[in-house]
């Protein structure tokens, strides 16, 4: 089993930075990708950004040029760099781990509790 950790957020004025943080424990065999998604009251979860298992990164349109996606030096570390924040960042905020297993090499899916990014404006 693979527990994520989420830290960073807040509540930030428009145009303000934060940087969003992700730690797993437990073992991880295999990445098949890794990413960011938020979740906004009455809305459907959506996809921030991702990091696929051979470094390239993805950003939803609405983030792109303001938010980057970054990787620890172990496996073991995900980081989301907001800048510009606007109002309508406003969202909890979900890690994702996409782990194989050792003995199948099945995929699964790991999250985090979220945490809470808020326009403070």
């Amino acid at each position: 089993q693979v527990q994520l950790v989420e830290s960073g957020g807040g509540s930030v004025q428009a145009g303000g930075s934060l940087k969003l943080s992700c730690a797993a424990s437990g073992y991880i065999f295999s990445l098949c990708g890794m990413g960011w998604y938020r979740q906004a009251p009455g809305k459907e979860r959506e996809l921030v950004s991702s990091i696929s298992s051979d470094g390239t990164t993805n950003y939803a349109d609405s983030v792109k040029g303001r938010f980057t996606i970054s990787q620890g030096n172990d496996k073991n570390m995900l980081y989301l760099q907001m800048n510009s924040l606007k109002t309508e960042d406003t969202a909890v905020y979900y890690c994702h781990f996409c782990t194989l297993a050792f003995s199948t090499l099945r995929p699964n899916n790991y999250w985090g509790q979220g945490t809470q990014v808020t326009d403070s404006s």
